[in-house]
């Protein structure tokens, strides 16, 4: 049975209401329930309703226009004076929107209009619903649900399943009745009678700028969106491993607050992130650093039974979750308020190979190079290669292949990239109800599908984008109950637009590893750390911890709330779980089904409270 949503125990929310006299019997509900912030329309009906940090919002007001920014951003209330003072309708939000620094939702009430939008690549997201004679919008789909009286949607939930959980459109869409998501790059109004339209604002740029231009530029993008989350502060922490997250602590270093960065050794002996660490540290001088031994580390699959949090939807990592929160947790009793990542930086400076599709049309002499070095670097078959090459059919067909494929063979490791997409599949142990469910939703929404981006490279780009970055809207949840606001400047909207814009022949090469974030960084990452060439991950820890944790996750199928729903196997799942897993099985189909169970067991019960 669900559990009736608590709000209070949330660590933010809010709900956006159109400017009208019917929205006031959703304002009363709110209030019934938990206390709540209520910011006004010129009019004086309520327009912003929730519960958010002090200093995560900024408002400004001129005449009969309101607008507000939540979330990590550098405005101030006087500024936004300014900026409400040049509104006269929703769309001048839009010089606004295209020059926020940070990752926020801008939110606008002008003459009785009602504009909200959050990030390109959903850090930031923005849910909408009928609740009753009006339609409203929120950051969370939970609490749009609990409003709307919206139940489960079993067959949404049934996508979870798939792995990767990554698909255009389909992933990400709301596990709840009657809510519905507004995508990154549109935003949503609300006329003066509560009525909804979406409208396009944002557009992926074309890749065309010369990697001595697009290095400049997204430096000054990262340093502009590192300084918004340090400036004024006296501390903040930040993690130091990758490539990527080292450029967010060296650019976090030249601020005045006092920088305390963390690495987390590995069991992995061939994993060097302490080793990279200690070179930048040195290079830099200035930072408190702390190595966390890999003993103190969970493994994977720990604590299963003792989840926290409530999502508004299944948690893909949920498998990490004690894993991640250790930093988070020794940041916060450092005290820190913000914590800096480096989520965002692969799908962004390590790229998408599917833009050799193009290039071998554009520029056949360097694709031809780079296909012959991408293709000895990862085994990719030549007549594979020649096969994804010589495609040139539209997404919508594709996709449509995708539902035709879903229980097939996974690929093999050495399948080329070029593609409009990852090829997801289900585990042997869904339904085929739950299966026909999937490959009917797939099969529906394939002929008006259109692609994120028009070349393929740039679709898969924006396309992880998106998924990765729901997976660090749920992180930053999780360390919000710790009392830290984490902070990924990589999905920040101007960082995404400065590396989306660089050629992709510049910034996607087997020669070298992440060039563009390395020759950004010339001067602000010690050059000994700008050598590096390697990246380290968890995935030793997997089979550890199957062994370490397996009656946990046993348990989990003793009255499988999946298996309730008749979207999964139970006793197959368990013959799964009692041994090492097939070798033709990965760790991905596990803990998106783990995922999915963890999430379904949390409706059931009240989250820990939330911090004050």
């Amino acid at each position: 049975m669900i559990e009736a949503l608590d709000l209070g125990r949330l660590p933010s929310w809010f709900v956006v209401l159109p400017d009208c006299d019917a929205a006031s019997a959703v304002v009363r509900s709110l209030q019934d329930h938990t206390p709540v912030a209520v910011l006004h329309h010129a009019s004086g009906r309520p327009w912003l309703v929730g519960r958010w940090a002090a200093d995560a919002i900024a408002t400004g007001r001129a005449g009969r226009t309101a607008v507000a920014v939540i979330g990590q951003h550098d405005l101030t209330d006087a500024r936004l004076d300014a900026v409400a003072s040049g509104i006269r309708a929703t769309a001048d939000l839009d010089g606004p929107a295209r020059g926020l620094v940070g990752s926020a939702h801008l939110i606008a009430s002008v003459d009785g209009r009602v504009r909200v939008q959050g990030s390109v690549t959903g850090v930031r997201r923005v849910f909408r619903a009928r609740v009753g004679d009006v339609t409203v919008a929120a950051d969370r789909a939970d609490v749009l649900a609990h409003l709307s009286g919206g139940g489960l949607d079993e067959q949404r939930l049934a996508l979870h399943l798939l792995e990767p959980h990554i698909l255009y459109p389909l992933a990400g869409q709301p596990v709840w009745r009657g809510v519905d998501v507004v995508e990154g790059d549109h935003h949503l109004l609300l006329d003066e009678r509560g009525a909804p339209r979406t409208v396009r604002w944002w557009t992926p740029p074309e890749p065309v700028v010369p990697m001595a231009e697009g290095a400049p530029a997204l430096r000054d993008a990262l340093a502009a969106a590192v300084a918004a989350r340090v400036r004024g502060r006296d501390l903040v922490s930040c993690d130091l491993g990758g490539l990527d997250s080292t450029a967010v602590c060296c650019l976090a270093a030249r601020g005045d607050a006092h920088l305390v960065a963390y690495t987390a050794a590995s069991r992995d002996p061939l994993a060097d992130d302490v080793h990279w660490a200690g070179r930048t540290v040195a290079g830099l001088g200035t930072v408190e650093h702390h190595v966390l031994p890999a003993d103190e580390i969970p493994l994977v699959f720990a604590g299963l039974d003792t989840p926290e949090d409530r999502f508004d939807e299944p948690f893909t990592a949920a498998t990490e979750r004690d894993r991640w929160l250790v930093i988070a947790r020794r940041a916060a009793a450092r005290g820190s308020q913000v914590h800096l990542t480096g989520f965002g930086g692969d799908e962004l400076l390590y790229g998408s190979v599917a833009h050799l599709h193009t290039l071998a049309r554009t520029n056949p002499r360097v694709a031809l190079g780079h296909l012959r070095g991408f293709a000895a670097k990862y085994r990719w078959p030549r007549r594979s290669v020649l096969r994804q090459l010589a495609d040139t059919g539209p997404y919508r067909t594709w996709l449509a292949g995708v539902g035709d494929a879903l229980t097939a063979p996974k690929p093999p490791l050495t399948e080329p990239l070029l593609d409009w997409g990852f090829q997801p599949r289900l585990a042997p142990w869904v339904t085929p109800g739950a299966t026909a469910s999937v490959r009917s939703q797939v099969r529906a929404a394939a002929p008006a599908a259109e692609p994120l981006a028009a070349r393929r490279g740039q679709h898969r780009e924006l396309e992880t984008m998106r998924f990765v970055s729901r997976l660090t809207r749920q992180f930053a949840q999780m360390a919000a109950r710790t009392g830290v606001a984490m902070a990924a400047p990589y999905y920040d909207d101007r960082v995404v637009e400065a590396g989306l814009a660089v050629r992709p022949e510049d910034r996607v090469t087997p020669w070298r590893y992440k060039p563009l974030i390395t020759e950004a960084m010339r001067g602000i990452v010690p050059e000994a750390g700008l050598a590096r060439q390697t990246k380290a991950n968890g995935s030793s820890d997997e089979e550890l911890g199957l062994r370490r944790h397996r009656d946990a996750l046993l348990a989990l199928w003793e009255d499988s709330r999946l298996a309730r729903l008749g979207l999964v196997d139970a006793a197959a799942l368990r013959a799964t779980c009692a041994g090492p897993l097939p070798p033709h099985l990965q760790f991905g189909p596990l803990d998106q089904t783990v995922a999915c169970e963890l999430w379904l067991r949390s409706l059931e019960r009240a989250p820990a409270p939330a911090p004050s």
